[in-house]
């Protein structure tokens, strides 16, 4: 077992994944329910940068409705914020001799 490769290849993926994270930071993801009545950009970090509600959803009796699609478009950027993060980070790993069952995320 080589340990100054292991390390080596550690620092690496070290730097991998400190540029993954700024990649993440940066990238954009779209998320809508009610066929777009409401719509949110969140970074791939899960981080909400906007939200738009169709003025039709904004009467008092909607109140609930709105809340429920909020939370819909919510949850439809965080799962396509998931998908980009584990298409990103399935190949970082490559090269590093983990222990079988050793997860880094």
């Amino acid at each position: 077992m080589d340990i100054m490769g292991m390390m080596g290849k550690a620092k690496q993926l070290q730097a991998k994944l400190e540029e993954l994270q700024a990649e993440m930071d940066r990238t954009e993801v779209d998320g809508e329910a009610g066929g777009g009545l409401v719509t949110c950009r969140a970074t791939a970090k899960g981080e909400m940068r906007a939200l738009s509600i169709d003025a039709s959803l904004l009467k008092p009796e909607e109140k609930e409705v709105v809340e429920d699609l909020v939370m819909a478009a919510l949850a439809d950027a965080r799962r396509k914020a998931e998908a980009v993060m584990a298409e990103k980070m399935s190949g970082l790993a490559g090269g590093l001799p983990l222990p079988p069952g050793m997860k880094l995320f």
